[in-house]
């Protein structure tokens, strides 16, 4: 199986960004929240990471339209924009959560924090189906941009 390098790469760093909230989530629990900071700002460093390389890639290469059949493509933009949801508030809750714990907002931050983390988790799980359907599962369809890979036209 040849599998797309900055897809591949973009994939890993999204579930390494959600193990690590998982370790973070795990160590606050422990009461240790020098590691918790720690491993929230790795997990956010992660993420980061995998925006960058997603939108240097839709910027200089496009996106890869569904190459699977054509009576589950409809499902599938289903579930990519369901995705996209996710990972668009998923990111303005992380973002939101690091403030309110780097600004020591302790109360909000831990209203907030298993909320976003939860998020975070259904944006990986999401992203990780995105991928496999488009890159494993199936053959990619034609790489061209956002609005023709999302909509079709």
């Amino acid at each position: 199986m040849n599998l797309p390098l900055l897809p591949t790469l973009s994939t890993t760093f999204i579930i390494l960004s959600a193990v690590t909230v998982a370790i973070g989530w795990y160590l606050i629990k422990q009461k240790k929240i020098d590691a918790h900071k720690k491993a929230m700002t790795t997990a956010a460093i992660f993420a980061l990471i995998f925006f960058i390389i997603y939108m240097s890639r839709t910027i200089f290469v496009g996106n890869t339209s569904f190459g699977g059949p054509d009576d589950i493509k409809i499902y599938y933009t289903i579930f990519l924009i369901f995705h996209i949801f996710l990972a668009t508030t998923g990111a303005v809750f992380g973002v939101v959560t690091l403030y309110l714990g780097y600004k020591n907002k302790i109360a909000k931050h831990r209203k907030l924090g298993p909320i976003t983390s939860i998020i975070w988790f259904f944006t990986a799980i999401t992203g990780v189906a995105v991928y496999l359907l488009l890159y494993v599962f199936y053959k990619g369809g034609e790489t061209t941009s956002l609005l023709k890979a999302i909509l079709g036209f």
